[in-house]
């Protein structure tokens, strides 16, 4: 006997039933979580960084966003500080709002205040004005933009 879910079936399923994200999100996302693992563990027991983080520049800034959250979840406080001092460097208009969220969150005072003094460049304002960070920094931080 075959059975036929209809649309009021299928709508009422739980969620945990519904269909998965497209297995490449879901390979890149496992790809990224293994890459952060290895590095992790890399500077565990070397207490350095691989030289070869990354190859290209804005997947070397965002390895190491997670890094940093890592490092701070698992409180490696010495990767955090290495984590936040390399971020110091990739900071432009259109990295500043997502860089200044995870100096927030994970309360890295260096890392909040270099975002702060690249805002206090009239041209690198002008530019993160041009982008949705000032949105971001405008609902956050009223009393700093102002």
């Amino acid at each position: 006997m075959e059975w036929q879910a209809g649309e009021p079936h299928t709508a009422a399923r739980p969620r945990a039933c519904s269909p998965s994200p497209p297995l490449k999100q879901n390979q890149r996302r496992s790809q990224r979580v293994l890459k952060v693992f290895k590095v992790l563990l890399f500077f565990v027991y070397t207490d350095s960084l691989p030289e070869n983080l990354m190859s290209k520049e804005e997947e070397h800034g965002a390895m190491l966003q997670h890094l940093l959250v890592a490092a701070d979840r698992y409180n490696l406080e010495r990767l955090k500080l290495i984590c936040e001092h390399r971020l110091c460097k990739c900071i432009e208009a259109s990295t500043l709002a997502t860089i200044l969220a995870l100096a927030e969150q994970h309360h890295c005072h260096g890392l909040k205040k270099a975002c702060f003094n690249f805002l206090s460049s009239r041209v690198n304002l002008t530019a993160v004005l041009a982008t949705d960070a000032f949105e971001y920094l405008n609902t956050t931080c009223p009393s700093r933009i102002s």
